[in-house]
């Protein structure tokens, strides 16, 4: 576990990734309630939007804080700064529904 100000560092690093990423993710339900003012989609297609929203948030939020402080903060922030793969995530696919049926 780093000092106490590495400590700060890294919720800071995760409060400001958490609140990108979830404005990020809130662009599809504006984008889906303007497509719905101009008549490109109807309540229910929105309405799977905000779904996928939701599912999304919860995945993000799931990342960033399910684990408490402390060392998992800090493990947090250095996925944050170098992700596996070198790929950052897609939060709004972490959402989509999942398939039914199959095995």
């Amino acid at each position: 576990m780093g000092t106490k100000s590495e400590r700060r560092a890294a919720r800071e690093l995760v409060a400001s990734y958490h609140e990108t990423q979830l404005a990020i993710v809130l662009e599809h339900v504006a984008a889906a309630i303007d497509a719905h003012r101009v008549g490109l989609l109807d309540v229910y297609d929105v309405d799977e939007v905000i779904h996928q929203y939701h599912r999304a948030a919860r995945e993000l939020w799931k990342f960033c804080w399910s684990g408490g402080a402390g060392a998992h903060i800090e493990i947090v922030a250095r996925l944050i700064e170098q992700p596996i793969d070198g790929e950052d995530v897609d939060w709004w696919q972490c959402g989509a529904p999942r398939e039914r049926g199959g095995r």
